[in-house]
């Protein structure tokens, strides 16, 4: 196998997202070093999301033994699985507001928020997520969950992979499989990712004035 560590090969943004295609068959050949997935992943987190709580969760599926886990699970997507370098199970955790004091300690001490800001924040949302009903948090972090996802297939443009977003799978399996607490874990979708092997097929867009109003 090829460990690839191409680093960012473009910044051209429009280049970025006109040229993005849904990939389904990659290079096998092709491994993408742990470095070069933690840059993209960071670059992916710096999405935005609900009180700044970033509930996704990723799970880097590249190993034989994971691959051949997730295989059964997502048996309409065999190629994906098989070829790419990786796919990541994006996950939204429900508990996520116990990383406020992480997150928020470090703004105050980094300089980006005074103290008393940060702790009327927290009074102003703990409230709120102890009585969030377990419905309308998963409608947060799937939002959330969405916003990271496309954030992570533009940032492997950048690096120069390409990305499928999968959402036939066993969803209600998958965080069990991988030792994930289920009833905590909500999963969004599978992203695969790797060196395309071939260029995939152009798509068509509805024009602007169909989906867009002005008022």
């Amino acid at each position: 196998m090829t460990s690839m560590t191409t680093a960012q090969i473009t910044n051209d943004f429009n280049k970025i997202v006109t040229e993005r295609r849904s990939i389904k068959n990659y290079d096998k050949s092709v491994k993408i070093s742990r470095e070069e997935m933690t840059e993209i992943l960071t670059l992916a987190t710096r999405a935005p999301s609900s009180v700044n709580m970033q509930p996704w969760r990723f799970l880097v599926i590249e190993s034989t033994e994971a691959k051949a886990t997730l295989a059964p699970l997502a048996r309409f997507n065999q190629t994906q699985v098989e070829t790419s370098s990786a796919v990541i199970a994006v996950f939204g955790d429900l508990n996520n507001f116990e990383q406020f004091e992480e997150i928020y300690g470090a703004a105050v001490e980094q300089g980006f928020m005074p103290l008393e800001v940060k702790e009327g924040i927290h009074a102003s949302f703990s409230g709120y997520f102890e009585t969030i009903s377990r419905e309308a948090m998963e409608d947060v972090v799937l939002v959330d969950g969405g916003l990271v996802s496309m954030q992570f297939m533009l940032a492997a443009r950048a690096y120069g992979y390409d990305t499928n977003p999968i959402g036939g799978y066993e969803k209600d399996k998958i965080a069990e499989a991988f030792g994930l607490d289920k009833d905590r874990y909500v999963p969004v979708m599978l992203i695969s990712i790797g060196k395309a092997a071939d260029n995939g097929h152009p798509s068509v867009r509805l024009p602007i004035d169909q989906v867009a109003q002005w008022k």
